[in-house]
């Protein structure tokens, strides 16, 4: 993913509420799995870790990412966002090209 692609990401994650909480229990097989048909559906989505959980917000995003095949968008205090393309048919979120080409190259070529 790149820089572009993770800002875009995080500037439709701003607007969204956190749909699911870590609490006490911390990660459950029943949350991960939630989790996983979560993304599969909206492909961003935002968690909440909540005080009572005595877990690091990182360590937990990086272990969500691992057992659902997503990527970490950003971690942000108590909020994770995740991110998981989804497939050709049902992509809802089209992220920017991954191109290099920077914008104030464009006609500097050596015919000029």
């Amino acid at each position: 993913m790149t820089t572009k692609q993770r800002a875009y990401l995080k500037s439709l994650a701003m607007t969204m509420d956190p749909i699911f909480q870590i609490g006490k229990s911390s990660i459950t097989p029943g949350l991960t799995q939630a989790i996983a048909e979560a993304l599969e559906s909206r492909e961003l989505v935002k968690i909440s870790v909540l005080q009572n959980c005595t877990d690091d917000p990182g360590e937990l995003a990086q272990m969500i990412a691992e057992r659902t095949q997503s990527q970490v968008v950003q971690v942000i205090g108590k909020k994770i966002v995740l991110y998981k393309e989804g497939k050709e048919e049902k992509k809802k979120i089209i992220l920017p090209s991954a191109s290099h080409a920077d914008k104030r190259d464009v006609g500097k070529g050596k015919d000029r």
